[in-house]
């Protein structure tokens, strides 16, 4: 009898020392961290992620830095066009030993790197200014020879270009080789300066495009130009065409199968690619009916007459143990800054009580013999 008393108070000791604890958990019961949820004043705004939801949350703001728009391709000319800055070499011939152009002993002159004006004209002497910007290399060659048939009727000339810096365009990192490159001729694209400078380097995570021209810059995605040769758009002189990774990302925390901040790997990423992307949830962990995703919205978003959430924090609940649950997560569409929450599964907790109980008495068992 005595034993069984000294038996009895140990086990009720340990399982006192059991509830004083708090249980090892990675994660919180999604009871837990929707608890608030009822209040009138609660922080956040609860939304369960069902196909019915999905055509409003899809009206509601973007998250994020705004989209930037992009041009269209259009056809542009297949020659070179002279422009300001750039440089022509001018080769003249004439038979005349009387020419004012070429001298007795030769045959032919040579007039180098005569460099087109601000205004688009270049010097040639006993003639003066010629203009010949905003025109091909052959149609300003015979703009030289009409303009020196009044002092060398019998001269005949050639035209060498040698585009300037106003004449090319730049490509900024995210290639093989960066730099300034000559626009060969006006149907000159972006995919084809990308080509030019080697391609896109592979490491880079759904590698984006910016095109800065004068104070506007477009964007895209080099995926979205392979898809749509149609927005493969014509270069103009002076452009600067930027490749840099995706700089979007949403995080992943609980019972995930990685903790971590996670880089979008294409321009819609779903619910459902999230969770692929974080290695899933974990088995024996996680809570497959609660997916969590916080997303913090700005304060226009809740202006008057504005479709939007109730709340600025918004909680989107995901359920994958149900076919409406899946369908949705692979149309619900993520936000930058998005947090993926997986939370515990009960069946966690109470294993760790059922466990931590017979660990109880087996140290009571210990205590007593």
């Amino acid at each position: 009898m005595l034993i069984l008393v000294r038996r009895f108070t140990a086990v009720f000791f340990c399982l006192a020392a059991i509830t004083g604890c708090s249980l090892p958990r990675g994660a919180a019961l999604q009871s837990e961290v929707l608890s608030a949820r009822e209040d009138a004043n609660a922080e956040f705004a609860l939304y369960p992620v069902t196909r019915a939801l999905l055509p409003s949350i899809s009206q509601w703001p973007h998250v994020g830095a705004p989209g930037l728009e992009w041009i269209a391709a259009s056809q542009g000319a297949n020659g070179q066009v002279i422009r300001s800055g750039d440089a022509v070499t001018l080769t003249i011939w004439d038979s005349d030993p009387n020419s004012l152009i070429v001298p007795v002993e030769g045959r032919q002159t040579v007039l180098q790197n005569l460099l087109v004006s601000p205004a688009g004209s270049i010097f040639v002497p006993y003639i003066g200014t010629v203009r010949i910007a905003g025109h091909s290399p052959q149609r300003a060659r015979e703009i030289v020879q009409d303009a020196m048939g009044a002092v060398a009727g019998s001269a005949q000339v050639q035209l060498a270009l040698a585009q300037g810096r106003a004449n090319s365009v730049e490509l900024v990192g995210g290639v093989r080789n960066a730099g300034a490159f000559p626009m060969p001729d006006r149907n000159y694209t972006v995919l084809s300066l990308i080509a030019a400078g080697g391609g896109v380097e592979g490491s880079l995570a759904n590698p984006q495009i910016r095109l800065q021209r004068g104070s506007r810059v477009f964007g895209t995605s080099i995926s979205r130009l392979y898809a749509e040769p149609n927005l493969d758009t014509l270069l103009q002189s002076g452009d600067q065409v930027i490749v840099k990774e995706d700089d979007r990302y949403f995080l992943s925390v609980g019972a995930a199968g990685r903790e971590a901040l996670h880089p979008f790997t294409k321009d819609v990423l779903s619910a459902m690619d999230a969770v692929s992307i974080i290695g899933g949830i974990q088995d024996g962990r996680a809570d497959p009916k609660g997916i969590l995703i916080l997303r913090d919205y700005p304060t226009d978003a809740l202006a008057a007459g504005m479709r939007g959430p109730r709340k600025q924090q918004v909680i989107f609940a995901i359920d994958l143990t149900s076919a409406d649950g899946l369908f949705s997560a692979r149309k619900f569409q993520m936000m930058p800054g998005d947090l993926v929450y997986v939370t515990e599964s009960p069946v966690t907790s109470t294993q760790t009580i059922f466990g931590l109980v017979g660990s109880a008495f087996g140290l009571a068992n210990r205590v007593i013999n």
